[in-house]
């Protein structure tokens, strides 16, 4: 089994700022919507369908987004996801934009979310099928800090260029 998982999308030039590169904010809208295509296709349920059938969702508590290469419209990029952590109430997840041919990472985010249960309001503890679940995508990064992340992918980039 496959522990990132991606798909392939166009960069749209309504999404682009004047001189024609990915917005910033566009970035986020493009990793996300690809992390939610990628937990239906590959985890088996969408966040919706969770939520009403169990009463708990995940919160983003934290992002962490670094732009390391500039995305021009038109352009096909890969987008893909994999869990880097995973805790009873906390996990992370890594999303990558790479070029085409996957060589070139255009950006990098670290998103942290805390399993919530909507009817307490409060944290909950992650089920044992999610804890399997995540766990089948997870990836143990030898660089366990963002900004040593960074530099690592800055120093893969450079070496591909």
């Amino acid at each position: 089994m496959e522990k990132e998982v991606s798909t392939t999308v166009k960069v749209r030039f309504s999404d682009c700022d004047p001189i024609g590169h990915l917005n910033n904010v566009k970035y986020l809208d493009y990793m996300f919507n690809a992390r939610e295509d990628h937990v239906e296709t590959f985890y088996g349920f969408t966040y919706e369908e969770y939520t009403k059938k169990t009463g708990c969702t995940w919160i983003a508590i934290q992002n962490e987004i670094a732009y390391l290469k500039e995305v021009k419209y038109n352009t096909q990029v890969v987008i893909s996801s994999k869990t880097i952590e995973i805790g009873d109430r906390i996990s992370k997840v890594e999303i990558l934009m790479k070029s085409l041919d996957e060589k070139t990472i255009h950006a990098v985010l670290w998103v942290t979310v805390i399993y919530f249960n909507i009817k307490t309001r409060r944290s909950d503890i992650h089920p044992e099928e999610i804890m399997q679940t995540f766990g089948n995508f997870y990836v143990d990064l030898e660089q366990k800090d963002f900004q040593s992340r960074v530099k690592f992918l800055r120093s893969q980039n450079a070496k591909n260029s």
